[in-house]
């Protein structure tokens, strides 16, 4: 027995000291734990201060914002030039084929014709000019040379099948089947007899009454000098210009519309004396080749926060599981997800990817000015942005922050719910006042007016311009525009304004009294007293580094 009895004393103290060491093993676990979890919610000065840490992240990301600014700024600069020269050819086409242009396009439209005499002297008015171009033209202009496109000038008119009509006597007789027949005038045959015959032929005698639409189409090569002036290598253009009688309405007025698209080309073979071209187109690409790569050491140091960040979420995930048997709730799991570097992340890629376009643009291998732009455009937007992370640190502006973050969701809930009081009156305005008001012909147009209404723009002239020609209809516009203007502005606005208000009261209020306390803001109010590997220096790395802050009212910021 009494062997027994010793057996059971030690195998007791065997497991007391089993459990003692797995309690000691839990402790140092927790120690560690709060020591990583307070250092990775720090800002990075007090990283510097607490591990003497370089913000390498930091110091990249200001780098970053103005080096991508920089970039952009060149790249709006160049960009300017091409915008430019579309525009300024686009006039000058207009003005060189279009026969009486005023200068001004009359809606969206060029211009009109109302005889026949007028479309005739239309048509071959822009014929005789294509003719004559390279004596009449102040630009670099030539014709496009392909043959085996039957490239020139090509005319084609679109009519109904033979008929009859007789508006007199309320008779019509007429196949609505279309037929389309074309011409063509080869570049190479603009002055030859054959050019003659074909402008002599029956082809030009219209019948109006079933005429829908003559189309005169044609290719103009051009190059932009003006980028030589700028130390930048010219570009080819293409030019795709299309002249057309509209007469589907048949109500005496035939809209005359010019659409010209250009298309940036690589010049096959161009040879520029001096070198400072090259030079500068050198410079430029070293430049953009920096930009690359300090977005790909940030996207980098990034995307590696991000993945220790997901094993610091692990290893509390896990020991709040051992310790107090129970899980992580969602909200203490997404403050570890950064989502500023997500956006860093994401403004990296773009950059990266516009960065190489700009590069092949600036080489002259592409022309891919849009897709360059956007990408370029957006990144910067984005990095400006992630500015706010930065300042976020600070307790004024914290409040800032932490407003638009509260009210968001709040603000896209009730978006929402007003979206379609506006859809409500978008469609209504369109089927109901299109007719009589020239700012509800068509869905885009109706959104952008209500949207201007309830900003407080053009609400005079809205009113003003509706026509009066049905008194019912004129009724209607004035309840839809008084209940319309009376909703959004007074009601809607108001209430939207209150949310966000309501969000920044909360938000003063938390930082008073105190924001609402989870599971992992307890778990870091035992941080205070715990020490660092490493002993704070005497001297600060940057002098923002010098404001203490307390670790009693730690505020989670993400």
């Amino acid at each position: 027995m009494d062997g027994l009895k010793v057996r059971s004393q030690r195998l007791l103290a065997t497991r007391g000291a089993r459990n003692m060491l797995a309690q000691s093993d839990l402790d140092l676990k927790e120690m560690a734990l709060k020591e990583d979890l307070k250092f990775y919610f720090m800002n990075p000065c007090e990283k510097y201060r607490a591990r003497r840490q370089v913000p390498w992240k930091l110091a990249l990301q200001i780098l970053k914002i103005l080096m991508v600014t920089t970039q952009l700024i060149f790249f709006g600069l160049s960009n300017q030039l091409v915008v430019s020269f579309k525009e300024e050819n686009a006039v000058a086409f207009k003005h060189l084929f279009l026969k009486g242009y005023s200068g001004v396009d009359e809606d969206d439209y060029s211009c009109s014709i109302y005889t026949q005499q007028e479309a005739y002297d239309s048509i071959f008015y822009a014929i005789n000019q294509y003719r004559q171009l390279k004596n009449i033209s102040l630009g670099t202009l030539g014709y496009e040379q392909d043959e085996n496109e039957g490239s020139g000038l090509k005319i084609c008119k679109q009519q109904y099948k033979k008929g009859t009509m007789l508006p007199s006597n309320d008779t019509l007789n007429i196949d609505v089947a279309t037929e389309t027949e074309c011409i063509l005038l080869k570049s190479q045959e603009l002055a030859s007899k054959k050019a003659e015959l074909k402008l002599n032929s029956s082809f030009f005698n219209l019948e109006f009454y079933r005429l829908i639409q003559v189309e005169i189409s044609f290719k103009l090569k051009g190059i932009a000098l003006q980028t030589i002036h700028a130390r930048e290598l010219p570009d080819c253009y293409a030019f795709q210009n299309t002249i057309t009688f509209n007469n589907r309405a048949h109500s005496g007025k035939i809209k005359i519309y010019f659409d010209s698209d250009t298309d940036i080309q690589e010049c096959k073979d161009w040879h520029i004396s001096g070198s400072i071209l090259q030079k500068n187109t050198q410079y430029v690409l070293v430049f953009d080749g920096f930009v690359i790569i300090s977005c790909l050491a940030s996207l980098i140091l990034c995307t590696r926060s991000i993945i220790l960040a997901l094993r610091l979420q692990k290893r509390f995930v896990n020991f709040f599981l051992e310790k107090y048997k129970r899980h992580v709730c969602n909200a203490d799991r997404l403050e570890f997800i950064n989502g500023w570097y997500v956006l860093v992340i994401i403004s990296d890629m773009m950059t990266i990817i516009g960065s190489i376009l700009k590069m092949e643009i600036k080489a002259k291998n592409l022309t891919s000015y849009d897709v360059c732009s956007i990408l370029l455009g957006t990144s910067t937007l984005f990095v400006w942005v992630g500015v706010i992370r930065y300042l976020g640190y600070f307790q004024t502006y914290n409040v800032l922050i932490l407003t638009m973050q509260a009210s968001l969701p709040k603000v896209l809930r009730f978006c929402c719910c007003a979206g379609m009081i506006y859809l409500g009156y978008t469609f209504c305005g369109w089927i109901v006042l299109g007719p009589y008001h020239e700012k509800f012909e068509d869905l885009n147009t109706v959104a952008e007016c209500l949207f201007s209404l309830v900003n407080g723009d053009d609400m005079f002239a809205t009113f003003a311009q509706i026509q009066q020609k049905s008194t019912l209809v004129w009724l209607f516009s004035r309840l839809y525009l008084y209940s319309f203007i009376s909703l959004f502005i007074y009601m809607i606005l108001s209430l939207f304004i209150a949310l966000i208000t309501d969000s920044y009261d909360t938000i003063k209020k938390y930082q008073q009294s105190g924001f609402p306390v989870t599971d992992l803001h307890e778990f870091l109010k035992e941080c205070g007293s715990i020490g660092y590997r490493k002993e704070q220096a005497s001297m600060p790395f940057i002098c923002c580094c010098r404001r203490q802050q307390s670790d009693d009212n730690l505020i989670l910021i993400n």
